[in-house]
């Protein structure tokens, strides 16, 4: 029994380093503070407020009030509306069932026939392919 040998060195079981949120919080903070630590504080600007994220929009504000420039979108022209109706009327169709044709929903054309849409080159050229007719101008 002489080659049995036992290990006497002490094992040490230590806690996880704290995590970045633990170290913040305000009984790390006071313990960092008994044992001498330096500890820096920084605010954070409007910090857990609901405020704005900037409180000086006076500028901003100021510019749109001055700006005159009317700003919109395009809208489908007159004379494209027409010949959509126009052409839809001629082959008979229904505004649900051309928007049907086109895969598109049937609000989409009746948009387009009010002059209320933003004109899209891809819903245009499957109504061209749809109705038979060029719509646009000479191309």
């Amino acid at each position: 029994m002489s080659g049995i040998s036992q290990d006497w060195e002490p094992v040490v079981i230590r806690k996880k380093a704290p995590t970045a949120a633990a170290r913040k919080d305000e009984k790390a903070v006071n313990a960092a503070r008994r044992a001498g630590a330096e500890i820096e504080t920084v605010k954070k600007s409007n910090a857990g407020s609901n405020r704005a994220a900037s409180s000086s929009t006076s500028l901003d504000t100021r510019k749109l009030d001055e700006d005159t420039e009317n700003l919109s979108h395009e809208k489908v022209p007159t004379e494209l509306k027409k010949a959509i109706m126009q052409a839809r009327q001629d082959k008979k169709l229904t505004q649900a069932q051309l928007a049907q044709l086109i895969n598109e929903k049937p609000q989409i054309i009746q948009e387009y026939e009010s002059g209320k849409a933003i004109p899209n080159q891809q819903i245009i050229s499957k109504l061209e392919r749809a109705l038979g007719a060029k719509l646009r101008g000479k191309k």
